[in-house]
C-alpha cells in the first residue's frame, strides 16, 4: 500500500518537477547573459575601444540564436515556444552587442565585422527558404535544421577556445572575460537540464558538450588569474612612472 502511494505520489510530482527542469532556461539565459557581459561592455564605452576583445563569440552565438528562433518555430519543430522566445532574446541581446563592437572598433575591423553578420543573416534565410520549399513535415524539417543548429551550437561554445592561445601565449586572461566563460557554462548546463525530458538530442548534445569547453575555459582562467594581476600592477606602476618623469 506504501509503496502504491509513493508511486502515485512521484506521478503527481513528475509534471512539476519537469516545469522545473523547463523553467530554468527561461528565467536564467537572458537574464544572465545581460547582467554578466554588462562590465566588459562598460568597460567598452568607457575606455571607447574594444582594444583586443575578440567579436568572435559574440558572432558566434548571434548565429546559433538565429537558427535556434527558425529550429522552434511551429512548422519546423512544433510546441517549442520557449526556445523561440529565449534565443529571440538572445538575438536582440548579441545585436546590441555587435553595434557596441561595430562602433566601438577601428574602420577596418569594423566593415570585417559588418560583413560577417550580413553574411550570417543570409545564410540562415538560405537555409530557411530552401528547408520550408524543398523538406516536407515537421519530423525531416526538425532533423535538416536542428543537424544544422547543432554546429552552430558547438561553433558558440567553442568560439571563446580561439581566445585561449592568446591567453597562453601572454599567461593573461585580460581579454578573455570570466563573465562570457561563466555564463556559457550556466548557459550550458540549464539547455542540457531542458533537453532531458523529453529528451532532445539535438539540444543535449551540443549543449553537453559547450559545458565541457566553458569548465576548460574556466579551469584556464583560474590557471592566469594571478599572473594576469600581476602584468596589470606592473602596467600600471609603469604608466605612473612615466607620468612622473614627466
Amino acid at each position: 500500500m506504501k509503496k502504491w502511494q509513493q508511486q502515485q505520489q512521484d506521478q503527481r510530482m513528475e509534471p512539476f518537477k519537469i516545469s522545473i527542469l523547463k523553467s530554468v532556461p527561461k528565467f536564467s539565459i537572458p537574464s544572465l547573459s545581460l547582467v554578466v557581459l554588462m562590465p566588459t561592455f562598460i568597460n567598452i564605452y568607457k575606455k571607447g575601444s574594444v582594444e583586443q576583445y575578440s567579436p568572435v563569440p559574440y558572432l558566434a552565438t548571434f548565429f546559433n540564436c538565429m537558427f535556434w528562433v527558425l529550429y522552434g518555430l511551429p512548422f519546423v519543430h512544433p510546441n517549442s515556444i520557449l526556445v523561440i522566445t529565449i534565443n529571440g532574446a538572445g538575438t536582440f541581446i548579441e545585436v546590441v552587442y555587435l553595434l557596441l563592437f561595430v562602433i566601438y572598433s577601428p574602420n577596418k575591423k569594423r566593415l570585417k565585422l559588418i560583413v560577417i553578420a550580413v553574411l550570417e543573416v543570409v545564410f540562415v534565410g538560405v537555409v530557411a527558404v530552401a528547408v520550408l520549399s524543398l523538406v516536407h513535415g515537421t519530423k525531416d524539417r526538425s532533423r535538416v535544421i536542428g543537424i544544422i543548429a547543432i554546429v552552430g551550437n558547438i561553433m558558440m561554445y567553442a568560439a571563446p577556445l580561439s581566445v585561449m592561445k592568446m591567453v597562453i601565449t601572454t599567461k593573461s586572461v585580460e581579454y578573455m572575460p570570466f563573465s562570457l566563460s561563466f555564463a556559457s557554462m550556466c548557459n550550458g548546463v540549464a539547455w542540457t537540464m531542458y533537453a532531458i525530458h523529453p529528451f532532445d538530442p539535438y539540444i543535449a548534445g551540443p549543449n553537453g558538450l559547450g559545458t565541457v569547453f566553458s569548465v576548460a575555459q574556466l579551469l584556464l582562467y583560474a590557471a592566469y588569474y594571478k599572473s594576469t594581476q600581476e602584468q596589470i600592477t606592473a602596467r600600471k606602476a609603469k604608466a605612473e612612472i612615466g607620468l612622473t618623469e614627466v
